[in-house]
């Protein structure tokens, strides 16, 4: 029988892959870049894929930083 670390653990690396694979292709969110961004006018097509951009690597780096914080939980606890 499974204890709750070992599921802490086996989610945590579920999450810690699947954002592990989002940031592998996903750039960095505009805001954590340096220098120049790109930048698209107010309410276009470009703006809104940027913006969605952006969530995507968001969403990965939050996965990648959940997951390990749940495996570190579940392995020290």
């Amino acid at each position: 029988m499974l204890t709750d670390n070992d599921w802490l653990i086996i989610l945590g690396l579920g999450a810690g892959w699947l954002g592990a694979q989002i940031v592998w292709v996903a750039p960095l969110p505009r805001q954590l870049r340096r220098g120049e961004v790109p930048r698209a006018e107010k309410g276009s097509a470009a703006a809104f894929q940027l913006f969605w951009i952006d969530q995507y690597g968001w969403i990965g780096l939050t996965l990648l930083a959940a997951g390990l914080v749940t495996i570190a939980l579940g392995a020290l606890r």
